[in-house]
């Protein structure tokens, strides 16, 4: 980005991209021509890079808290206040209220077992009734049963596979780390495990 100085950067881990922000008038310094400058520091760095301007970077940052906020109201049903104090501490989807350890939220200031156990179980009950209905709009295509018991395999992801025409493990074997996460809420690390899992009958078969 140099000259052009960084006034922050915001990691995406999940689809391992950055949100770099730097000063307006240095904007198009940043880029580069043509982009030059973006392409070349993602090739450098392997991270996806969307440099942006300041303001357009704290519009973004006010949109997804916003977007966290209304999660958690109508899915956690917990009144703006106490959605806050979640967004405050790092909670960004309903995933992390379900599945953080008891005792990082028993650290949160006010919190306690009662509260704690009770936001855990609605995000998962929210969890469950999500996929549900994601089940249900992803239409007739069944995943294959191979599919559905294998290792590390969740049943609403098994549907979303088979959405896309990954029906069996073999299908899931094919596949590569980029096209499952395209998949939304999985990452890199759940992707590539459940590939080497999918293919361990190919070593076992060349042995």
């Amino acid at each position: 980005m140099a000259p052009a100085e960084v006034a922050s950067i915001v990691i995406d881990e999940d689809s391992h991209s950055m949100d770099v922000a730097v000063a307006e008038e240095a904007l198009a310094m940043a880029i580069g021509r043509n982009g030059q400058n973006v392409r070349l520091a993602s090739e450098m760095t392997g991270w996806k890079l969307n440099v942006m301007s300041e303001a357009e970077a704290q519009e973004k940052h006010q949109s997804e808290v916003g977007r966290v906020l209304d999660l958690f109201m109508v899915h956690l049903d917990v009144d703006d206040e106490l959605a806050q104090i979640l967004v405050d501490e790092g909670f960004t989807s309903l995933e992390e209220v379900a599945y953080v350890p008891v005792d990082e939220m028993l650290e949160i200031d006010g919190f306690d077992e009662d509260i704690v156990e009770s936001l855990r179980m609605r995000a998962k009950d929210a969890l469950l009734n999500l996929a549900i209905a994601n089940e249900e709009q992803l239409g007739s295509t069944e995943p294959a049963e191979d599919l559905l018991t294998m290792e590390g395999m969740d049943r609403a992801l098994a549907y979303q596979l088979a959405a896309i025409g990954v029906i069996t493990m073999e299908d899931l074997a094919e596949q590569s780390v980029d096209e499952l996460t395209e998949i939304e809420g999985l990452d890199e690390e759940r992707a590539a495990a459940l590939i080497m899992t999918a293919r361990a009958p190919w070593f076992s078969e060349s042995q």
